[in-house]
């Protein structure tokens, strides 16, 4: 396949699709394909909800049209698939997205064509689950009539200075081949360069395992600060000691949620239990993680308790409500969790995040956030998310959101440790 002749279809157009299409879009013809319609809209006038892509970067792509209409996808020659892989209420891996792409894609594959899928998978989804459908709706035979690659996203959503471009990419293709075709059509859109992997199989497995490996790290500081907080001693103190050396890793405790970090280890434990074996530090790290955010709530109520404030019915202000900094990203975020634990307490909670659409944390979580801080309310705050407006805010301004005799918890550990009653 030729430079010249190339058009590629993107299908999915959130915090991994649209970046990508915009770059291909600067040198190639290329359609945005979504199947929300309000989505495409919003790209068709410029704006991205996301804040991932802005309207100048967005007119750079020349070549890009945005489309909901799966008939304009008969004109494409190479299809990449950037749709959310989630896991379900029992943490197991749901493919539905992942179905219906290759479906959509199926009906519109001709000889020839190449299919690219860069969502989060385990390994063997790709030629495993995801070929046979492409097979079913198309009629084509793989390796044959149409191929296949995979080459996972990096994307680090809210990160201005990571950009696709400057994030090295790993590629793989269904025969030499293609291969070489899929990785040279990265390395022309990829500043940082490419990896091109020995089979879909080990692209596959390097996705999971990186932010499998970040998990577990952060589990380990986690435990270690559930372990100095009963030794009363400041987490922060010990790692800054000992990060004098060389080789220790700067880690540091948190709450782990979003789209990739704490759902990516559930995709390889899924497959490493199908095949026989049962995974133990990997699962003991993320149940860890998903407990932090009712450890967070309890040390609240604890510090509230040992303050003589009542419990129940007190006012609570939780700052952040994203599952990162600097982001608009709702997905996973383990702020709900805190607020949910909260609740059980029967206090009355406020949640405040600039950065944030009212309607979407409505939809998600059915949590109406508040349009202004209010002085002199709250019984207790904590700060959630590290947003920079937070971090712009002394702490004897956020002290003045609560009431005189009041808690204040710091997450993110954005403020110094002697103003702050508590922090993980």
């Amino acid at each position: 396949m030729s430079t010249e002749n190339r058009k590629i279809a993107v299908i999915g157009l959130g915090y991994v699709g649209l970046p990508l299409a915009v770059e291909f879009g600067k040198k190639y013809p290329t359609i945005g394909f979504d199947i929300n319609n309000t989505r495409i809209t919003e790209l068709i006038s410029g704006y991205d909800t996301t804040l991932e892509v802005d309207e100048a970067e967005l007119n750079k792509a020349t070549q890009l049209s945005y489309t909901s209409d799966i008939e304009q996808l008969k004109s494409c020659n190479i299809y990449i698939v950037t749709v959310p892989t989630p896991i379900d209420s029992h943490k197991r891996p749901d493919l539905t997205p992942l179905d219906k792409a290759s479906e959509t894609i199926g009906k519109v594959l001709s000889k020839g064509d190449i299919v690219i899928y860069e969502s989060t998978v385990y390994p063997g989804v790709t030629e495993e689950f995801c070929v046979p459908i492409l097979e079913k709706y198309s009629d084509l035979t793989f390796n044959e009539d149409f191929y296949c690659g995979y080459s996972p996203e990096r994307i680090n959503p809210g990160d201005k200075e990571h950009r696709i471009t400057a994030i090295k990419k790993v590629t793989s293709g269904s025969t030499s081949e293609i291969a070489d075709i899929v990785d040279n059509l990265y390395k022309s859109i990829i500043t940082a360069g490419t990896h091109k992997a020995s089979s879909i199989k080990v692209a596959e497995a390097a996705k999971v395992i990186e932010n499998t490996q970040r998990d577990i790290n952060i589990a380990l500081v986690n435990e270690l600060s559930l372990i100095f907080k009963r030794l009363d001693i400041d987490t922060e103190e010990v790692l800054n000691a000992a990060g004098s050396k060389w080789n220790f890793l700067p880690f540091r405790p948190g709450l782990v949620g979003g789209h990739c970090i704490g759902v990516d280890p559930y995709y390889l434990t899924h497959k490493a239990i199908e095949v026989g074996y049962h995974p133990e530090i990997i699962l003991a790290g993320r149940r860890l993680n998903d407990s932090m955010s009712k450890y967070v709530a309890n040390e609240v109520v604890n510090l509230m308790t040992k303050k003589r404030i009542q419990v129940v019915d007190s006012n609570i202000l939780i700052m952040g409500l994203t599952f990162k900094e600097n982001c608009p990203d709702l997905r996973n975020t383990c702020v709900v969790d805190i607020i949910q634990e909260l609740s059980n307490f029967h206090c009355n909670i406020d949640v405040y995040d600039p950065w944030i659409d009212k309607e979407d944390s409505i939809k998600q979580y059915g949590i109406t956030p508040i349009d202004q801080l209010k002085k002199g309310k709250y019984d207790a705050v904590i700060v959630a998310v590290a947003h920079d407006q937070f971090k712009k805010m002394s702490v004897d301004k956020i002290r003045t959101l609560g009431k005189e005799n009041q808690v204040l918890f710091d997450i993110k550990y954005i403020l110094p440790s002697e103003q702050v009653d508590g922090r993980l």
